[in-house]
């Protein structure tokens, strides 16, 4: 029954990219654009700048790869990866202010940013904190209803977009392991990271089949999967992209750019 199930379920490959900085770089992004189906573009503040956003932009464009904001703290120095407290009139000149900075860029292309998904340490903050969480999607709200939340299965992110009643997409990480909270294990561990693609491509198969997050402790959460976000900051990432899309394509899952889901088009 599981395999019929898998056979009509759509599925979405996401991969933050544009992120050219001191702490990364972009040279791999036009592969990774061929084989991933949406694009979470860095708007400037934690990494990228004019030229990047307007090499994805123009690269998915031909790729038929759907164009998403990837907003952050304004903090290159961290690639947006250190906590900042911030009142929310700030968050939501934050998020707004991005969102404008890519769709200004992506509009000269006659292409629209169709998702919004927050990085780093804002993304971390607001999965624990529901008050963060709900002046997020409130913002994201305020800039279109019809924008797609890419946000992370199980989180405070996905609670408070429900209940805004939001065009939701639930994403898992292929290339990250999971703490019994259903949150990522921190970078600071030394296995919060799967760099082997033979072992990623078995965790995200596993986890888009029973819908549920595979804990590094071997518990498992139920949970929604709509997409599957690669990062493209480390060695293998092009293999463990190439590997995940092929295993999910050979089991039957149709791959889609969020805005051509189904889900969506209702």
């Amino acid at each position: 029954m599981i395999y019929l199930t898998l056979m009509t379920m759509e599925i979405n490959i996401n991969c933050d990219l544009g992120e050219k900085s001191k702490h990364h770089s972009n040279k791999h992004d036009p592969e990774l654009l061929e084989i991933v189906n949406s694009a979470n573009v860095a708007c400037g503040y934690h990494a990228g700048d004019e030229e990047t956003m307007n090499e994805v932009i123009e690269i998915s464009k031909k790729n038929g790869v759907s164009i998403g904001a990837h907003p952050s703290f304004n903090d290159p120095e961290n690639f947006g990866r250190e906590r900042i407290n911030l009142s929310d009139p700030e968050i939501e000149k934050l998020i707004i202010d991005q969102y404008d900075i890519l769709q200004k860029i992506a509009s000269k292309q006659g292409e629209n940013v169709t998702h919004i998904k927050p990085h780093g340490a804002l993304n971390n903050m607001a999965c624990e904190n529901i008050d963060l969480a709900t002046t997020l999607a409130k913002s994201i709200k305020m800039i279109s209803k019809d924008l797609i939340y890419l946000v992370p299965t199980g989180s405070k992110m996905e609670e408070a977009a429900k209940k805004l009643d939001m065009k939701i997409a639930c994403e898992i990480f292929a290339d990250r392991n999971y703490e019994d909270d259903g949150n990522l294990v921190s970078r600071k561990k030394p296995h919060a990271l799967i760099t082997d693609p033979e072992q990623a491509k078995i965790h995200v198969l596993s986890m888009v089949k029973n819908q549920s997050l595979n804990c590094h402790s071997g518990k498992q959460i139920p949970c929604e999967i709509d997409s599957v976000c690669i990062h493209g900051d480390n060695m293998s990432s092009l293999a463990t992209a190439r590997s995940i899309k092929n295993n999910l394509i050979d089991h039957g899952l149709k791959l889609q750019p969020l805005n051509k889901m189904k889900k969506f088009k209702k």
